[in-house]
């Protein structure tokens, strides 16, 4: 059996342990030594279960994670998110959907400060639902503006996405960051165009609530400048070159720290558990590199990423027509896998392709961000939709994934503009060089 049957092989198994709810972490390194040792021998194989770890998780760079996750995790505790709400609030109350407005720019300001799409949705669920509730919203349009909302978390910088990928391809995280900023204000506006077109169609979704008079707007306004700044900072000072990603992962970490130390958020119990859970994302993260890592080496002898690339020069099709083929598999492979182990097992293969096609790697990172996004709401195993649905207990899940469906409709418009004019993704990060 050659190489290249094996690693097809292996792939297969790979498919059915994660169906069987193997954790990808264990299945990942288990078909990948499986299957560099029937190729290379089992004594190789040894090397590589002895430095695949170390190099999975030593890079520098990775110190970035746990200091975002610890950034996300003090803005909660802060309470930032419901100021947030009550900001959008001030300005799109007052129109029909407006409630849901608010939402989606509130997830797209808390996502700017935590980089997780699901942290994000359940803060914002335990935030605006009850409040759509009580002004009469459909609960299908609440819950689907929640769930869209959420992903706009690792659009939106710093998002752990950008960085696990930005880490695989050995692409500047810093330029990854400022590009998601114009995608991520573009879903932003096209999430509230949905809202805007289905409340146009039927009113009774999302009532028009009260105007807010110029004092009720700069007293909202007034309680959400410590995101403004946070984000300003943090952004800004990639952008700027004033510090690197994982300085800037340190300087957010601090100053969400300050802002909920300064509102009386935290004490021992909360501090230690804002430590706790930190540890743990990261600990998650970092065993699905190792499993990651010792996979590629699997991947890397089995000759399968050549191949690839080797078929399509050979069949004369236009880069841009396997960028389409490519994008329609991920869209379809969204609806089936969570979101990282998605990235992981198909970046060893897609990636060397899109290298060889000489398309920017800033720009498809942007993409594949997108794709996840549309897989985070996409039935049947969205992680957004059972996120929303796990806090809002009483709505059937079929009304969650009915609300959604305006949300995807705009994600796949936006996809559509971002492939056709990649300028808007690669404008900012052209202008840090």
């Amino acid at each position: 059996m050659d190489a290249s049957t094996i690693g097809l092989l292996g792939i297969v198994a790979l498919l059915v342990l994660i169906a069987l709810r193997v954790p990808v972490a264990i299945a990942m390194g288990s078909v990948g030594a499986i299957g560099f040792g029937l190729i290379n021998g089992f004594d190789a194989l040894g090397f590589v279960m002895g430095s695949a770890p170390f190099q999975a998780v030593f890079p520098y760079t990775l110190s970035v994670i746990p200091l975002f996750v610890l950034m996300g995790v003090f803005a909660t505790h802060a309470g930032l998110s419901r100021n947030l709400y009550e900001g959008f609030y001030a300005f799109f109350g007052h129109l029909r959907g407006g409630l849901a407005m608010a939402t989606v720019g509130a997830c797209a300001g808390f996502g700017a400060i935590c980089g997780s799409s699901i942290a994000t949705a359940a803060t914002m669920c335990r935030v605006a639902l009850p409040e759509m509730r009580r002004r009469g919203y459909a609960d299908s349009l609440a819950t689907g503006a929640i769930a869209a909302g959420g992903t706009l978390g690792i659009m939106i910088p710093p998002s752990i996405i950008m960085v696990i990928y930005g880490l695989l391809t050995e692409t500047s995280i810093g330029k990854l960051f400022i590009a998601g900023v114009l995608p991520g204000l573009l879903a932003t506006a096209l999430y509230m165009s949905a809202i805007a077109f289905v409340t146009w169609r039927d009113p009774k979704l999302g009532p028009a609530g009260p105007r807010y008079d110029w004092r009720q707007t700069l007293a909202a306004l007034r309680r959400i400048w410590d995101v403004i700044l946070l984000f300003a900072v943090v952004i800004g000072g990639i952008y700027f070159g004033w510090f690197a990603p994982t300085e800037a992962g340190a300087v957010g970490a601090f100053g969400a720290f300050v802002f909920a130390f300064a509102r009386k958020r935290l004490n021992k119990t909360v501090v230690r558990d804002c430590v706790a859970e930190t540890a743990s994302t990261t600990g998650m993260i970092f065993l699905i590199l190792i499993g990651a890592n010792v996979f590629n080496y699997f991947m890397d002898v089995s000759n399968l990423p050549q191949l690839l690339v080797a078929t399509v020069d050979e069949s004369g099709l236009h880069p841009y027509v396997v960028l389409i083929i490519i994008l329609a598999f991920y869209v379809v492979l969204g609806t089936f896998f969570e979101e990282l182990s998605m990235i992981l097992l198909t970046i060893p293969f897609v990636f060397p392709l899109i290298k060889s096609l000489g398309f920017d790697p800033i720009w498809f990172g942007v993409l594949i961000v997108t794709i996840v996004e549309i897989g985070l709401i996409s039935p049947p195993v969205g992680m957004n939709l059972f996120v929303v649905q796990s806090v809002a207990r009483d709505v059937p899940q079929i009304t969650v994934m009915r609300g959604v469906i305006p949300f995807v409709v705009a994600d796949i418009i936006r996809l559509a503009i971002l492939v056709t004019f990649p300028w808007i993704t690669l404008v900012l990060p052209s202008m840090m060089d």
